[in-house]
């Protein structure tokens, strides 16, 4: 499609209450600016412009990770809608038939939609997107001469009957890209603002006689706009329930759809569960048969078939195997990756260590930098003492290996197959397959000896 996106990010967004520029506050997840730039990026834009203003460095700096080839304008001041453009008609690509402009902190518009707008306009057309709302309090009104479109007039400036109007503009538009560059340099500031109202430039097509057209939007969610902690509360509540019912149309089972959150992607396979309060972060895949219990969070995580995650569990950058059981209490960290049937129990530590099949660790233990072999039995209290306050290194154990209660394995150090370490071992060496390895000190009790006691104590 021959289009320029332009994306309006300079606002201060004062009712945020906030040193964060408002398009940088976050929505399931990602910044409201980055969920724009996730829309536009299904148009096949040819040019992408963003303005920026309020935090422009900020802003310019999140958008070009997001967006590599965005070209930014700032506008400084703020004045109005129109003036946005006005800074942004010179980085237009006049090549390009049809500009649309999207708005920063309108976060949830889907590419159809934008895509549809866009199509609308063609080049010759001005195409506005509508809504009719119940409650349009705030929103510049669709002025109709029975079927045609001839103006918008914004909430502040309407007139009583005006603000009766129910249709109303989403402050999303499409046009062709010479009349907008004429038009937003022909605006004038004459009004209760005194601000640069692109939404001017309607009544300027009309007089031209180019036809203004609407598309109408699929759902009041997708053209809310942000601009106060309560408005992104309820956007964020909204959009988790959305998320949550195309989860129970796959098939997923939710114990409550309410108490979802999820701020990236979740792949789920057939039958999988998932209890209340279980947050998930970038991306994270759940095989078929999974279950997750309540409180949990999984962030870039995957999940084997038939696995189960107990509650109250943290897992990031993890691999979890078929039949594995994780948890009470337990914390997978990145680099964790567990075979199949392996168990991490309650108040257990894993990080940048792999667990073959079957192996176990089952209480307040910690296993870091280690490569575990299978059917390894890990005591409760051990830990892998992995940094020697320079460097990390690294434990091997093979297979078969039984490490008793509190133990600590000073790495490196390597424990052949089949070895056993009795418990309250600190173990400096390798340990060799088959053995019993006990490293304790002697026993010693003092007759008559007394605790130190203060003076004045007494006895």
């Amino acid at each position: 499609m021959a289009l320029n996106v332009v994306i309006m990010a300079a606002g201060k967004g004062t009712r945020m209450k906030s040193a964060l520029p408002k398009v940088l506050h976050r929505l399931s997840g990602m910044s409201l600016l980055q969920h724009v730039l996730q829309a536009s990026a299904g148009l096949g834009a040819g040019r992408t412009v963003i303005i920026t203003g309020h935090g422009a460095a900020a802003v310019e700096a999140a958008a070009a990770t997001a967006a590599p080839q965005a070209r930014f304008v700032r506008q400084e001041p703020q004045l109005g809608t129109g003036h946005a453009i006005q800074q942004a008609v010179p980085a237009l690509d006049p090549a390009l038939a049809t500009t649309l402009i999207l708005n920063g902190d309108v976060p949830l518009i889907r590419a159809d939609t934008a895509r549809a707008l866009a199509h609308a306009c063609g080049g010759e057309r001005l195409a506005l997107l509508t809504i009719e709302l119940a409650d349009a309090s705030g929103y510049g009104r669709i002025v109709r001469d029975g079927a045609s479109v001839q103006g918008i007039v914004e909430h502040k400036d309407a007139n009583p009957e005006q603000r009766k109007i129910r249709e109303v503009y989403t402050g999303i538009m499409a046009a062709p890209t010479g009349a907008l560059a004429r038009w937003v340099m022909a605006l004038k500031n004459d009004n209760a603002q005194r601000e640069y109202y692109l939404t001017d430039i309607v009544a300027m097509a009309v007089a031209e006689g180019v036809p203004v057209v609407t598309a109408t939007a699929a759902s009041e969610t997708e053209v809310l706009g942000i601009n106060s902690p309560a408005q992104l509360a309820d956007l964020e509540r909204r959009h988790q329930h959305h998320q949550a019912l195309a989860l129970m149309e796959a098939g997923v089972r939710l114990a409550d759809p309410a108490r979802l959150d999820v701020r990236g992607r979740l792949h789920c396979g057939q039958d999988v569960e998932i209890d209340v309060n279980c947050i998930f972060e970038g991306e994270v895949h759940l095989a078929d048969g999974v279950r997750v219990g309540a409180n949990c969070v999984l962030r870039d995580t995957q999940i084997g078939p038939g696995a189960v995650v107990h509650p109250f569990c943290h897992l990031e950058g993890a691999v979890v195997g078929a039949g594995s059981l994780i948890g009470p209490f337990a914390r997978l960290r990145p680099g964790a990756e567990l075979a199949e049937e392996v168990h991490i129990g309650n108040f257990v530590e894993v990080k940048n260590s792999t667990l073959a099949k079957g192996a176990k660790a089952n209480h307040l233990a910690y296993l870091g930098d280690a490569s575990v072999g299978e059917r390894v039995n890990y005591g409760a209290g051990s830990i892998t003492a992995n940094y020697d306050g320079a460097y990390k290194h690294r434990t091997t154990i093979g297979n078969d290996v039984h490490v008793g209660s509190n133990c600590v394995l000073i790495a490196p150090i390597t424990v052949g197959d089949g070895a056993t370490i009795g418990g309250g071992s600190t173990v400096s060496r390798n340990v060799p397959a088959g053995q019993l390895t006990v490293v304790r000190a002697k026993t010693v009790t003092v007759p008559g000896w007394k605790r130190p006691k203060k003076a004045g104590q007494g006895d």
